[in-house]
């Protein structure tokens, strides 16, 4: 019976959050026949955690609580997290953005593309790493605001979709909180990519 307990325990756990995705504004159809897309990435009001801390806040935090722990282990860990939005997530968010969009439909994806004719602007809204204790874990979670935009004017919003909580989870342990969070990234990536091979090309 406790072995039974406990396997329920580590399914209810390890549970798959359900992404929400939902257009606030616009169709997909303006997507159809092009070849380019520029991506920006802003992390400029990114919120953590339950509480809605800011980044600065959330890393003050955190370096003060594993110096306390262990001297110096803060001071290693803020490297690692200030160089995750540039080495992981947006790579991984590039990553498969590109393998079930831009391969599906032959469409050049990158950042910087200023020869494309639209821009598509990630905005990173809130962030959760979650946990991994071994035998017990909790999914990080990725919240997006999703902004197509006129490359030239991009003031002018062609489509807007809010994605919700996207799972940052994988098979096995992960005890890094970028990693975690990067899964979370490639979850919505994907998500996006399907929408619009699915919604753009009727």
């Amino acid at each position: 019976m406790k072995k039974i307990t406990l396997i329920a325990l580590l399914l209810v756990t390890g549970l798959t959050v359900a992404q929400k995705m939902k257009v606030v504004s616009g169709d997909y159809k303006f997507l159809n026949g092009q070849k380019e897309l520029n991506i920006a990435f802003d992390y400029s009001a990114v919120k953590l955690m339950k509480e809605n801390v800011s980044n600065a806040e959330y890393v003050a935090e955190r370096v003060a609580d594993l110096n306390k722990k262990s001297k110096g282990n803060g001071d290693i860990w803020k490297k690692r997290w200030d160089s995750a939005p540039e080495q992981i997530w947006n790579l991984k968010f590039l990553e498969l953005f590109s393998k079930y969009y831009g391969n599906e439909k032959d469409v050049t994806i990158q950042e910087g593309l200023t020869s494309a004719k639209y821009t598509l602007q990630v905005k990173i809204v809130w962030l959760y790493p979650g946990w991994d204790a071994g035998v017990m874990k909790q999914h990080a979670k990725v919240t997006l605001n999703y902004k197509f935009v006129e490359t030239a004017n991009t003031s002018k919003v062609l489509l807007e979709i809010n994605s919700e909580e996207a799972p940052g989870d994988q098979w096995g342990n992960n005890y890094s909180n970028e990693s975690r969070i990067g899964e979370g990234f490639a979850k919505s990536a994907k998500s996006l990519a399907k929408e619009i091979v699915k919604k753009a090309y009727k």
